[in-house]
Order: structure tokens, then sequence, then C-alpha cells
């Protein structure tokens, strides 16, 4: 499946499964109606920095708008890497896998390769979910930064955090870096709009 059709089908179900209209989240998340009206209808590839503001308006995290949930069939516990949605970001060009099965799971596991020189900046904190992650180099560096706390990764360093405050990622080097992150989501009391 074509990744934005993909981002299209999640956001819109997510959207509806909340009983949001495009106002509403538009409100929520600081995105234009017109633009989450073109995302949802595929039209548009979003950059991170969008899809990171609608997920956390919607209280999910950046990897469940990549979740391919169809109802076609039964959720399945094997993701296969031909079936894994990759994307890449306009912005910054990294690309992210979705590792993770279709099978129901609190964990989540994403594959990325940042190019060097690149920055991507998260500024949205989660309406009404509580998502701890980690990451894990594989390949390279990673500056990553979380509220006034910075640390510099290299391969082989894990680091876990929290997604409850400003977040930029930095490859700070001249050479692509690759790193596994892994994401643990709780529901938390629901604030509203």
């Amino acid at each position: 499946m074509d990744i934005n059709l993909l981002i299209a089908r999640r956001l819109r179900e997510l959207r509806d499964a909340q009983g949001l209209s495009l106002d509403a989240l538009a409100t929520r998340s600081g995105v234009s109606r017109s633009n989450i009206s073109l995302i949802e209808r595929g039209e548009s590839s979003p950059t991170a920095a969008v899809l990171d503001k609608l997920a956390s308006a919607l209280g999910v995290s950046l990897a469940t708008l990549f979740e391919d949930k169809s109802e076609d069939s039964e959720p399945s516990p094997v993701a296969r890497v031909a079936e894994q949605p990759v994307w890449t970001d306009p912005g910054s060009g990294y690309t992210r896998r979705s590792l993770s099965p279709s099978a129901p799971s609190p964990l989540q596991l994403v594959d990325v390769v940042f190019p060097a020189g690149q920055r991507v900046a998260y500024d949205s904190v989660p309406h009404n979910a509580d998502i701890h992650q980690q990451v894990w180099m594989i390949e390279g560096a990673m500056d990553i930064s979380a509220g006034d706390q910075q640390w510099r990764l290299k391969a082989g360093d894990t680091l876990a955090m929290r997604l409850d405050r400003h977040i930029v990622y930095h490859n700070p080097s001249d050479k692509p870096a690759r790193y596994l992150v892994a994401l643990a989501t709780q529901a938390t009391t629901r604030r509203n709009p």
C-alpha cells in the first residue's frame, strides 16, 4: 500500500474513533483544517513535524500513524520485511521503517536511517497518552535533546526517555545514522481540546 494512503486511512480512523471533526483536530493540533483534509485524502506528504502534531493531538505515538490496521485480514504476529511500511520525511529526508506486526501490542519498533547533517524537532506532547521511548544506535552518531537535557549517542549506546517535552534529533556527522526506536504507550486521562 502507498505510504501516504496508509497515513491517510490511519489518520481518518483515529480521528473518527475519537469523534473529532476536522475543525476540532485542527484546533487541537495547530495543523490547518485544509492540510489535514489533504493528508486524509492522500494528496499531501506531510513532514515529520506535522505528523507529530497530529499524533500528539490524537494521544498516540507517531508510529501509530504508520500501523496497517486493515479490517480485511486477521492481525498477524509476523511483519514480513516486504510488507513493513517505509516512509521518508520530505523535510529532512530521514527514513523510518515500521517493524512491528499488526497484532495488538503495547510495544512498537521503528528502524530509522537519518541523513548526515539533518535535524528534526518534535514540539508536541501527547494529549492523552504516556509514551516511553528507547533509542538504540546501530550506526553513526546522533545528538538528541529532550527539554533542557542533551545527549550524543554513538553506535551501541541506548537512551531511554519519555515523550513529554520538546525533542530534537540531529545527525552532527557527515555520514547517515541508523537507530532502532522502541515505543511503549500507556493511556492517561484525556484532556479537553
